[in-house]
């Protein structure tokens, strides 16, 4: 089983004394089950994240009289309590609030279901949304977590790091293939990125899931930081990428240039 990578602890702005490694490991342990794990023993959970069974046992034990996961005895799951942690962020984020009637100007305008996504890691995350649910909810519903690489809103944010950061990033990124389009050499995703750092904006086609089509651009405070991007996603049908960047960038940049006041 892959691990799970852990959280950072060389933050200077956190005491050693202050921080609390049970806190670290639960949290960590409730990162072990996604869809590939629905259901772990504490032996599976603990070698996930590098624990021993022992102490996987003794955590899961505490999620569960938490009410966090459920078990029949030997198999842990997640219960629908963990919804909670991400809801109170939803609830709570003030970018997303703000950005929520702007993203209801784009729809209106477009017709597309309109994204605010933010970076977390190597994942992009879906905080705000508008518009109708379409056939292509993959990746893209209210929290919905998916590589950064394979979405233009997380081009554009991947785009946005430092050089040094992304440099990182890309010698240990692995680019295992979602669909037969997408980008699995480095050198060549290193130049996409280039170009969209250069020109603004990101227009990404069948790299999440066939026949899907998405265009982005970044979101800055008043401050010039990239605080999120703005996208659109639509199914590719009867309309050219020409064509729909045509349509959809100008009414996508004029949105986040509004935006940009109120951040």
């Amino acid at each position: 089983m892959s691990p799970i990578e852990p959280f950072a602890t060389d933050n200077p702005a956190l005491q050693r004394r202050d921080w609390i490694a049970g806190l670290e490991k639960g949290l960590t342990l409730l990162q072990a089950f996604d869809e590939d794990h629905p259901r772990l023993t504490a032996s599976q959970a603990g070698l996930r994240c590098g624990l021993s069974r022992t102490v996987a046992r003794r955590l899961l034990l505490t999620l569960a009289h938490l009410g966090f996961v459920a078990t029949d005895g030997k198999l842990y799951w997640l219960t629908p309590r963990v919804l909670r942690l991400g809801h109170g962020y939803l609830q709570s984020s003030r970018l997303a609030r703000a950005v929520q009637p702007f993203l209801q100007r784009i729809t209106s305008v477009t017709g597309e279901p309109a994204y605010l996504a933010v970076l977390d890691g190597d994942e992009v995350v879906t905080i705000a949304r508008n518009g109708p649910q379409a056939a292509l909810n993959t990746g893209y519903v209210l929290g919905a977590r998916v590589p950064a690489r394979l979405t233009a809103t997380g081009q554009v944010l991947l785009a946005a790091q430092a050089p040094e950061a992304l440099d990182d990033w890309l010698a240990t990124t692995d680019l295992t293939p979602r669909t037969p389009f997408t980008q699995t050499r480095k050198a060549r995703l290193r130049q996409t990125l280039a170009s969209i750092r250069e020109q603004g904006w990101a227009l990404s086609e069948q790299q999440l899931a066939p026949g899907q089509r998405g265009l982005a651009v970044p979101l800055l405070d008043l401050q010039g930081t990239v605080v999120g991007a703005l996208g659109v996603t639509l199914l590719m049908q009867g309309e050219s990428a020409a064509e729909a960047l045509a349509r959809l960038l100008p009414p996508l940049q004029a949105t986040a240039r509004a935006a940009r006041h109120v951040l």
